[in-house]
């Protein structure tokens, strides 16, 4: 299937992903998303047993399906995130429950498995890739993945080091499926920008952690309100990957300046997984321009908006230049 086409399955009303974030991410959040024109996602180990992520599942199909047949049209797909880690003891009982349901959209980390490609490739679901550099992204190409997400430097959560400007380039020289953009992102001029680089798709997280549908800490929301670019660190301290979080949560908990250095051991079990990242909040660069907590709804409309805006000041541009 060429990208055109992969892209048209989508029926995004605006070409943004919304990222799949621990704990954040549940069945609400996602619903907004696809029932107002974006893709939402969740991560399997948001819900503490398989058991329960099977039941999630089926709770969104059969409301998007609903909503579907109400309107009478396609809605954007929802998608799941899968942690392919060695540490993540359900992988395979999750992937069993992807497979069994058709999950449409699987958004693979931290190892690109060829079986797990397969396995979703064999009902038709589509499978896209976390990746911070060229290695990364030619192990995602040889398994057969479909998209590849380019974690940049500034994005929340596990994010990379790169440039996007370079990165969006050099990936498009050795892959030609589709290309979805992340790290600090915030509004729909963002997403236009996104676009001009080369991206298929604006990958956004940190700017849905503030919604009404997600679930976060008040707290959480008022500090990313707060928080600029200088109280982001980038350490590998908190989950044995590098991350960024938010100093002032690290603090909190007694992880000091002096311990940022310090990488902690990997561990992608469900239960590590929640005491990690439950009150140890991260976030992206892009903290430096939110200052709200609007509806899902409310900010996908505002999206929208402020891309086609963006647009149409870049084409007044070429009467001048």
């Amino acid at each position: 299937m060429n990208r055109q086409a992969l892209l048209d399955r989508l029926h995004l009303d605006i070409p943004v992903v919304v990222s799949p974030m621990f704990i954040v991410s549940q069945q609400q959040l996602v619903l907004e998303c696809c029932k107002n024109g974006v893709l939402g996602t969740f991560p399997a180990l948001n819900n503490r047993t398989t058991e329960g992520f099977e039941e999630w599942v089926i709770e969104i199909k059969q409301e998007l399906k609903a909503e579907e047949e109400r309107r009478g049209k396609p809605l954007p797909p929802y998608g799941v995130n899968l942690i392919v880690h060695k540490t993540n003891p359900r992988v395979q009982p999750d992937l069993e429950v992807i497979v069994r349901q058709q999950v449409p959209l699987v958004i693979t980390s931290l190892g690109a498995v060829k079986e797990v490609v397969d396995a979703v490739h064999s009902y038709g679901g589509l499978v896209f890739h976390d990746v911070t550099n060229t290695y990364h992204a030619q192990k995602a190409i040889d398994a057969g993945a479909d998209g590849l997400i380019l974690v940049c430097a500034g994005a929340g959560g596990h994010a990379g080091t790169l440039n996007p400007i370079p990165f969006v380039t050099e990936i498009r020289k050795m892959f030609d499926g589709v290309i979805l953009l992340a790290g600090a992102l915030s509004n729909g001029r963002d997403v236009a920008t996104a676009m001009q680089m080369g991206a298929d798709l604006a990958y956004m997280g940190t700017r849905f952690i503030n919604t009404k549908e997600a679930i976060a800490d008040e707290e959480y929301k008022n500090m990313i309100i707060k928080s600029g670019t200088r109280d982001i660190i980038y350490t590998a301290s908190v989950s044995g990957i590098p991350a960024n979080w938010m100093v002032a949560s690290l603090e909190a908990a007694g992880i000091s300046k002096d311990m940022w250095d310090q990488k902690a051991k990997a561990d992608f079990g469900a239960e590590h997984e929640a005491k990690a990242w439950k009150n140890l909040w991260s976030a992206g660069h892009g903290v430096a321009t939110i200052d709200d907590n609007p509806p899902a709804a409310e900010l996908i409309d505002r999206l929208k908006r402020e891309m086609r805006q963006s647009i149409e000041e870049q084409i007044a541009l070429l009467e001048k230049y």
